[in-house]
């Protein structure tokens, strides 16, 4: 069993990895608000935006990973025993 954790880790990773260096750079915004940004020519407000879109997105992800990380644990703690 601890063998099996340590190989779905290393994929995840793997996974991971792959994703982070095959992507490609992208904008985190909607085409209004980018239309909107663009016609300012200002590249450092439109930097400073983006950054702070993707800052809105941490905390609606760690709730819902920590959601998924206390459903895991509360389904493993009746077949965690069974070794």
């Amino acid at each position: 069993m601890k063998y099996l954790s340590w190989r779905m880790l290393l994929f995840v990773v793997v996974a991971m990895g792959i994703m982070v260096l095959s992507s490609i750079p992208v904008d985190a915004q909607c085409s209004m608000c980018r239309a909107a940004l663009t016609s300012a020519n200002n590249g450092k407000f439109l930097r400073n935006f983006n950054i702070g879109v993707l800052v809105l997105l941490v905390p609606p992800v760690s709730i819902f990973c920590s959601i998924f990380i206390v459903l895991r644990r509360q389904r493993g703690n009746g077949t965690e025993n069974s070794e």
